[in-house]
């Protein structure tokens, strides 16, 4: 056998070892939105070397506050506060700061308060995302759009998409780190939708989607509308029991008409996947729609 030319590859540096206590986990109750700018904060705390010391060196806060700080503890943090943070750490301050106002409006903070805690930092809106994170932005835009049109309203919707390619510019070089960034992107979103979602029992209700469905925009007359109604509102019934990328898969195969292929890249799962989840979902969706008749035996 012939030895390889290759250079051994480096063993892999050790994470920085920080003195002091390990950094505790974000507190359960913490809104969505909140934890949506907290965990690539943490993320990028957590990657920098610095410690707590560091931080309080530059954030009016002692190091204990800054610890409670990122576990989403306590009151919910002036804007100041956060810049402070975001500096050392190279967090972009833009998307940081659209998700933790929108955060502070979701915790019932006033507007006013919101205004009077940012009013000390100006924020820089000319920050612009990575060239690649808005060429994949433009990619794939209108189809996220799509897919939260079916579980939220207009306004919902956007905020849902808005929020999401925020946090993919937080968390970008994660997303380029990762396996499959459309993969990663994709989770982004579906995490973000989800959150605001209505849910019965665990399950997400869309049975608004119903109203704008391919199949009832192809029909002329109002009774034919409603006879399709009437069965979208009961398909639709079924598929919030489906498993996630089931349920993600028939969205935009079955409601949209988006070619496997195209799924396929959209979701960032091959498309051995597609196929097989859009199979396994129509088997279950039959099985729950159209049961097999019971007989009471047979007959001679």
């Amino acid at each position: 056998m012939t030895p390889s030319l290759e250079p051994p590859a480096p063993a892999p540096e050790p994470a920085p070892v920080r003195p002091g206590r390990k950094l505790g986990p974000i507190m359960e109750g913490v809104g969505s939105v909140h934890r949506a700018w907290l965990e690539p904060l943490r993320a990028a705390y957590l990657g920098s070397g610095l410690t707590m010391s560091h931080l309080s060196v530059r954030v009016p806060l002692a190091k204990s506050k800054i610890s409670e700080l990122l576990r989403g503890l306590g009151h919910y943090p002036r804007w100041e506060i956060i810049f402070s943070l975001s500096v050392p750490l190279e967090v972009p301050s833009w998307p940081l700061y659209r998700l933790w106002r929108q955060a502070a409006l979701e915790a019932r903070k006033s507007p006013d308060w919101v205004e009077q805690s940012s009013d000390r930092i100006p924020v820089t809106t000319a920050q612009t995302p990575p060239l690649d994170h808005r060429a994949f932005q433009e990619t794939v835009e209108t189809m996220y759009r799509l897919y939260a049109q079916v579980f939220l309203d207009d306004d919902q919707r956007d905020t849902a998409v808005s929020n999401t390619f925020d946090i993919l510019w937080l968390s970008w070089n994660d997303a380029l780190a990762s396996p499959d960034i459309r993969r990663f992107a994709w989770q982004a979103l579906r995490a973000t939708v989800m959150s605001r979602t209505p849910h019965i029992d665990g399950r997400p209700e869309f049975g608004a989607a119903a109203f704008d469905t391919i199949a009832l925009r192809q029909l002329s007359t109002e009774a034919a509308q409603m006879h399709q109604m009437a069965e979208s509102l009961q398909l639709f019934k079924a598929m919030s029991w489906l498993p996630e990328q089931q349920l993600d898969v028939m969205v935009m195969r079955r409601l949209y008409d988006f070619p496997p292929e195209e799924v396929s890249a959209l979701l960032g799962v091959p498309l051995a996947i597609v196929r097989s989840s859009e199979r396994h979902a129509i088997h279950f969706l039959e099985s729950v729609i159209c049961p097999p008749t019971e007989t009471e035996g047979t007959t001679a």
